[in-house]
């Protein structure tokens, strides 16, 4: 299709490429998917994250794999310290609005929600004549009520009232899981504006490396049982009870916890570790994204924690990581929740209840203990992530969700040649 005849697409989210952050990972592989297609423009931030120092441009466009990357400039204070972060978001907020009031009219704008008042940015570009897609990686302020970031108060609950308003106008909402989709049905949603998107994985990207890893060789953890958490250490993980279990099994020489990754709670899980003299817990920090298939596969176990209290405002986008590497999960899930049935229903590995350090301990003890036989779990994620959940799948879906908003066909599933390997200047946190 030549350009010029191709739809005008907006999406607007702080995190974009070069950020380390899984958000802006997620968003510039589905951006880069959709160049094709559309023509694509990012109304984007300034990275939290870029550890390797790749350069871009601060301000102004940049156009990048078929992207033009529109930046904004913002103010930049420490994330851990919430009136700087405020001022963050209100900063964005107020950058990305008058930018977007001088660009060319897109067809469609997409909003994610890196801050999640951007639905405002998109009512507004809706009201100008675009169609409104509002993208929930999770649900606010719900998510940060429930983790106590944010007091119900009546300011929160006028926040909440006024972004349900936008949703309910909104011509699509996209969500990651089932039950993303009945909290947001049940607040007054039109079930058939709601379409359940999951987040993916690059599987030739992400491919297991069980034999010969380096990673283990490299960190000196070859003969040991190998628990892994790989992610943010933060808020909605609840970790602290990881390093509990780890507690309950100090005893045993065999069993290692392996903490990768970083987050707000990442030296508050050290000092924990440290009160309680455990050295059957290591931490290590995130991988660059060439050795991301590496780094996954040198589990036996994977840790995926879902906290209860958030269990219907987001989805762990870790796990389509995990699923790829062909390495079991263990699911510290509320049983209901659609994570747990994945896990049962597929025989993906175990599920262990969430907030009871000692039964997670005992789950893994069993597992080692009665020799669970892992490879063939294994294999059945790895088959279940090149099926369901494989970037080129989803991103299609997600074309065909912008194409029916639209009121155009739906694109038709090409042959996707293998994606070459990323390089190492472009790094990667396992997404979350």
């Amino acid at each position: 299709m030549p350009a010029s005849s191709r739809p005008r697409v907006l999406f607007i989210n702080r995190s974009y490429w070069p950020d380390a952050e899984a958000t802006g990972q997620l968003l510039t592989e589905l951006c880069e998917d959709l160049a094709d297609r559309f023509r694509v423009t990012v109304l984007a931030g300034q990275p939290n994250e870029n550890p390797e120092n790749v350069p871009f441009s601060r301000r102004g466009y940049q156009l990048r794999n078929g992207v033009a990357i529109r930046r904004v400039r913002h103010t930049r204070f420490p994330k851990r310290l919430l009136p700087g972060r405020l001022v963050n978001y209100l900063s964005f907020l107020i950058g990305a609005l008058w930018a977007a009031l001088w660009m060319p009219r897109p067809d469609i704008v997409i909003v994610e929600t890196d801050p999640p008042l951007l639905s405002l940015i998109g009512r507004i570009l809706q009201l100008r004549g675009a169609k409104l897609v509002v993208y929930l990686q999770d649900i606010d302020p719900d998510i940060a009520v429930a983790v106590g970031k944010m007091r119900n108060g009546l300011l929160v609950r006028g926040l909440r009232r006024m972004l349900f308003r936008v949703y309910r106008r909104a011509d699509r909402l996209v969500v990651l899981s089932r039950d993303m989709h009945r909290r947001i049905v049940d607040s007054g949603v039109d079930p058939r504006r709601v379409t359940v998107i999951p987040n993916w994985i690059d599987t030739t990207l992400v491919r297991p490396v069980k034999q010969g890893n380096q990673f283990r060789s490299r960190h000196g953890l070859d003969g040991q049982f190998l628990v892994v958490y790989s992610g943010n250490l933060g808020l909605c993980q609840r970790l602290e009870d990881v390093v509990a279990a780890a507690n309950h099994l100090r005893g045993r020489t065999d069993i290692l916890f392996l903490l990768v990754g970083g987050g707000a709670l990442k030296e508050q899980l050290q000092e924990q570790v440290r009160q309680l003299g455990l050295t059957n817990v290591q931490f290590l920090p995130y991988e660059p994204k060439n050795k991301l298939a590496e780094s996954l596969s040198a589990a036996d176990l994977h840790l995926v924690p879902l906290d209860p209290r958030v269990a219907d405002c987001l989805m762990p986008s870790k796990l389509y990581g995990v699923l790829a590497s062909g390495t079991p999960l263990l699911a510290i899930a509320p049983d209901e929740c659609e994570l747990a049935e994945l896990t049962r229903e597929n025989e993906l590995g175990a599920v262990a209840p969430p907030g009871e350090p000692a039964a997670l301990a005992d789950v893994i003890q069993t597992i080692v203990d009665e020799q669970w036989n892992l490879e063939p779990m294994g294999a059945r994620a790895r088959a279940l992530a090149e099926a369901q959940y494989d970037r080129r799948l989803v991103t299609l879906r997600f074309a065909g969700m912008l194409n029916e908003t639209l009121g155009q066909p739906a694109p038709a599933v090409p042959a996707v040649p293998a994606r070459p390997q990323v390089s190492a200047a472009e790094p990667e946190t396992a997404p979350q």
